[in-house]
């Protein structure tokens, strides 16, 4: 039987500089099963994820590296899987991408290829890649249930994720996905956005008290852990990780 797991999201830097992911990593280690690095995420440059995992795994934790299908051609790709393999990173979360804030997609790989392209790539003395997907709250295809973990979405309603749960039948871990609400401007921003549905209610508490969206995660992940639905949560702190990281050292 697997055990629930917490895979905590860091913020990769923008900058030659890795002190505030450093500090990221060692604030949230007490908590995290793992850490979910993202690639070039909201279409802005960032460090590699591969070599933020390797960061990660220098101060005695599991890296999960996400690569996105927007930025690569193939050669770029393994190039990415090369360097992976060069520093023992080992799990990928590979997805589709925002769109780039500059520049244009490469649409020369899709999620699904990238996926194939790993399960055809090995390395002598290297461990196979392990690789993973994201789905939406909806039917998942079958090339995405042959992955080897799944991420789902950020929901913030707890029925709707267990609906979901019991409509599909997947056999490969599956994390849910909980996003802090870091104040009442993100709420509000991403209230805006046609797949996500925030409460009214929630809302209205971040705008009174700063700290409700973190109380609001830490209670959605003891939910999640206590239905058994799920393998574990993706946790996206946003900047109030060292807020959830004292709660939730408590409480797990």
């Amino acid at each position: 039987m697997r055990g629930f797991e917490l895979v905590c999201e860091v913020e990769p830097p923008t900058r030659p500089d890795l002190k505030k992911v450093r500090h990221q990593i060692g604030v949230m280690s007490p908590i995290a099963d793992a850490f979910l690095i993202p690639d070039n995420h909201i279409g802005r440059a960032t460090v590699s994820s591969v070599a933020v995992a390797n960061e990660v795994q220098a101060m005695g934790s599991r890296g999960i590296a996400c690569l996105n299908s927007r930025d690569r051609n193939l050669l770029g790709f393994r190039r990415d899987l090369l360097t992976a393999a060069a520093y023992g990173v080992e799990q990928f979360l590979f997805v589709h991408g925002d769109d780039p804030a500059e520049g244009a997609r490469t649409s020369q790989l899709t999620v699904r290829t990238m996926i194939e392209q790993a399960r055809e790539t090995s390395y002598p003395g290297c461990n196979p890649f392990q690789v993973g997907a994201a789905t939406r709250l909806r039917t998942v295809p079958r090339w995405k249930a042959e992955a080897d973990f799944l991420y789902v979405q950020v929901s913030y309603d707890l029925d709707e994720l267990l609906r979901w749960r019991e409509s599909v039948d997947l056999d490969i871990p599956v994390y849910a996905g909980v996003m802090v609400l870091a104040s009442a401007k993100m709420a509000h921003n991403l209230a805006a956005l046609p797949q996500l549905s925030i409460p009214d209610a929630l809302i209205d508490a971040v705008e009174r008290d700063r700290d409700a969206g973190v109380d609001h995660a830490c209670e959605q992940i003891l939910k999640i852990r206590d239905s058994g639905a799920f393998d574990g949560v993706h946790l996206i702190p946003v900047s109030r990780y060292r807020q959830v990281a004292a709660r939730l050292e408590r409480e797990l």
